[in-house]
């Protein structure tokens, strides 16, 4: 395999491909700065604001919950109603919620803000890989979704680092408004270059399945994100999850019996699309979940600074950029082709887990060796499932298809936090660490402690390894089974 399967229905370059994406990756890091960044100014706002607990759950919260509902119905309408129109709408109310966040007075003003950021957000988000797929030519796919990944990596981590730095010079409120350039340059970058894309047939708007994807993802991302402060087994967790099993079971039968339907299931039953939505769930499972460990190891056992702890998973995300910025993954995805691509990247993510479990407790150099192979592995495994997502659903379903890839990250990030966060607590038979090493009465004691809080990690962390590579080599076997019964074809004009 020397170049790609084909889009069917891709246009020719636009002649200003580049320039587009760099103005739409632009706004991709806005959005994605902001899920993170916040997370540097709680001692600010509880101290400003008089903000509970509570309060800086739901700030932070808000953001993602309602971003994460609405990324299939946003994917949809940007199908329908144009690529060009919805990223404009997006980049509008992203800049009015941030500039209605950073002029909050009190915390119901600032979650409302950034809920309407989020709508924003879920917008960008769906048409700016949309474009993407427009815009760039078959052979070029891979490099430009290489820099798009590498973009959503960048945004994980530089946020706190910007957070921290605008805190240092200004009040909290400047994190939300130093947005407003940016997302008044995209504006003008976006009505002056990007072209408007939209499906041709014209499907009248499903707006029934529109309103049970939202209601149902919103659901199932509230119970994830609950589980860990509330309980697996609470009330808000059992009831937030069943409505979400029984709405989006009510949303996929709904989609099954329309002649219009926003998500065609028939997606599902293409071998190209399950093999990638397989790896995509998992290896962000593994990632999501590692990712969430690795800060509590940092911080509780060897002992860093939240600032600290974020510098040092930066060598993941750093290693992503470079890769996909300097186009070493999409050549390697070039030559090895899509499902070795994702197997050897899957088995790279998986392989840094392990160093990690093994070596970590040796100090920061064991754990740096798996966080550079967790970013190698990534840097070539997510664009080529992106890719294969992308490419295995039709030119006029490209929203969909976004929609469909971003709430893949959300939920395997989320289910992994569930998941290996409740393998941790069942080895670790204690509320937390630091109220177990409060408890201790001697140094022995909390030597047993944190014996005892790395074991759980180990086994965690392994067990996230052997999902990755599970995910990899299922992705791998779909994606190869997909790619012997299709024949490249010839890119049309859309």
């Amino acid at each position: 395999m020397t170049t790609p399967p084909s889009l069917p229905g891709s246009s020719p370059g636009h002649p200003q491909r580049w320039l587009i994406l760099g103005v739409i990756c632009l706004a991709q890091l806005t959005v994605l700065l902001d899920n993170t960044v916040l997370n540097v100014a709680i001692p600010s706002l509880t101290r400003e604001l008089d903000a509970t607990t509570a309060d800086i759950q739901w700030m932070i919260n808000a953001y993602s919950l309602v971003q994460s509902g609405l990324l299939l119905t946003a994917g949809s309408a940007a199908d329908r109603y144009g690529r060009k129109k919805m990223l404009i709408a997006g980049l509008a109310l992203f800049g009015v919620g941030s500039l209605a966040a950073g002029l909050s007075d009190t915390t119901a003003q600032l979650i409302a803000a950034r809920a309407g950021m989020g709508v924003g957000g879920a917008l960008l988000f769906t048409t700016t890989l949309a474009v993407v797929m427009q815009v760039f030519v078959t052979e070029e796919q891979p490099k430009a979704i290489g820099i798009w990944a590498a973009v959503n990596s960048l945004g994980f981590a530089t946020g706190p680092l910007i957070g921290g730095f605008v805190l240092n010079h200004f009040w909290w409120g400047a994190i939300f408004l130093i947005n407003l350039p940016v997302a008044a340059l995209g504006l003008v970058a976006v009505v002056a270059l990007v072209p408007e894309t939209k499906n041709p047939q014209g499907d009248r708007p499903d707006l029934l399945g529109a309103f049970l994807s939202t209601v149902g993802m919103t659901s199932l991302v509230f119970a994830i994100i609950s589980g860990p402060s509330h309980g697996w087994t609470s009330s808000r967790v059992l009831v937030s999850g069943g409505l979400a099993v029984v709405v989006l079971a009510l949303f996929a039968y709904w989609e099954s019996r329309i002649p219009y339907p926003m998500l065609d299931l028939a997606f599902f039953r293409d071998r190209r699309f399950t093999g990638a939505v397989a790896g995509a769930v998992l290896v962000t499972f593994g990632m999501g979940g590692a990712l969430f460990l690795l800060t509590q190891q940092l911080q509780f056992v060897l002992g860093y600074g939240p600032l600290e702890a974020g510098l040092r998973t930066a060598p993941l995300a750093l290693t992503v950029v470079a890769l996909n910025f300097t186009g070493l993954s999409a050549k390697v995805m070039v030559r090895l082709g899509g499902p070795v691509s994702v197997l050897v990247g899957m088995a790279l993510v998986a392989g840094g887990l392990t160093a990690i479990a093994t070596l970590a407790s040796g100090g920061y150099s064991g754990m740096l060796i798996g966080l550079l192979l967790i970013g190698a592995g990534t840097s070539v495994a997510s664009p080529a499932m992106a890719y294969a997502i992308m490419s295995s659903i039709p030119p006029a379903k490209a929203g969909v298809g976004a929609g469909v890839n971003g709430t893949l990250a959300e939920f395997g990030t989320g289910l992994g936090v569930a998941v290996l966060g409740a393998v941790l607590n069942a080895r670790f038979a204690a509320v937390s660490l630091p109220v177990a090493l409060a408890a201790a009465n001697s140094v022995a004691e909390k030597a047993r402690v944190i014996d005892s809080f790395s074991s759980g990690l180990e086994v965690s962390l392994l067990i996230g390894a052997a999902a990755v590579l599970l995910g990899g080599v299922v992705a791998a076997a779909l994606l190869t089974r997909a790619e012997r019964k299709e024949e490249p074809s010839v890119p049309v004009a859309s």
